[in-house]
C-alpha cells in the first residue's frame, strides 16, 4: 500500500506544506503525521520561530550545524540528520567534516571552538549518562564563545533535541528533505 502524506510548518515567516510519498514496505512508516496535528504543528511552529533567534545570534553557523547533526546522530533521529547534513552541505560544509562528526575527537578537521560546542553537544544531549555537563567542558566553552554565543548554544542543543524527540518518536521518515523546504 503507498500513501501520500502532507505535511506542513509554520516558522514566523511562512507555512510550508510539504507532500511525502511513502509505502507499506517502507523501512519506517510514520506514526502520527506531526505537521498536520493542530498541537504537535503549532509546537514545531513555536520551535522553528525560536530556532530563528539562534540563527541570528553571534553563534557561527558552521558551529550550529554541528550540533544540530552531532545531537541528531545520537538520538537517532534519520529526519533531522537528513535535514541538516543537506542544509550545512549547502552552505559550504566539506563532505569530510560531515563524514566525521561522529568521530570528532579524533578528527583533526575541526577547530577548539568546535570540539568544545560538540563536547557541549554530547553532555547536553546525554545528560543522564554523566549528570549533566562537565566543568571542564564548560570551561572550554567558555574559552572559545562570549556570553552570547554560549546562550545560542544552550539554545541549539536544547531546539535541536526537542526536535529529534518530536521526529523520532512519531517515526518521521528521512531522506526526502530538500535544502530550504522549512523556510
Amino acid at each position: 500500500m503507498t500513501g501520500v502524506t502532507r505535511r506542513h510548518i509554520r516558522d514566523a515567516r511562512q507555512v510550508v506544506f510539504v507532500y511525502v510519498s511513502f509505502s507499506k514496505d517502507s523501512a519506517m512508516e510514520t506514526r502520527i503525521d506531526l505537521f498536520g496535528n493542530e498541537v504537535a504543528g503549532k509546537v514545531a511552529a513555536k520551535l522553528g520561530g525560536v530556532g530563528q533567534l539562534v540563527h541570528k545570534s553571534s553563534l557561527p553557523a558552521s558551529t550550529e550545524h554541528l550540533v544540530e547533526i552531532r545531537a541528531s546522530q545520537i538520538n537517532g533521529c534519520g529526519f533531522c540528520l537528513d535535514m541538516h547534513t543537506k542544509e550545512a552541505a549547502a552552505a559550504g560544509e566539506t563532505a569530510v567534516r560531515l563524514n566525521m562528526i561522529a568521530a570528532w575527537r579524533e578528527a583533526t578537521v575541526f577547530s577548539e571552538a568546535e570540539r568544545a560546542a560538540l563536547a557541549l553537544t554530547e553532555e547536553g544531549t546525554r545528560l543522564a549518562d554523566k549528570g549533566g555537563v562537565s566543568d571542564d567542558t564548560w570551561a572550554e566553552v567558555r574559552k572559545h564563545y562570549d556570553d552570547e554565543q554560549i546562550g545560542a548554544l544552550i539554545s541549539a542543543i536544547a531546539i535541536i533535541n526537542a526536535y529529534n524527540r518530536l521526529n523520532v518518536i512519531a517515526r518521521t521518515p528521512a531522506g526526502s528533505y530538500e535544502v530550504g523546504m522549512f523556510g
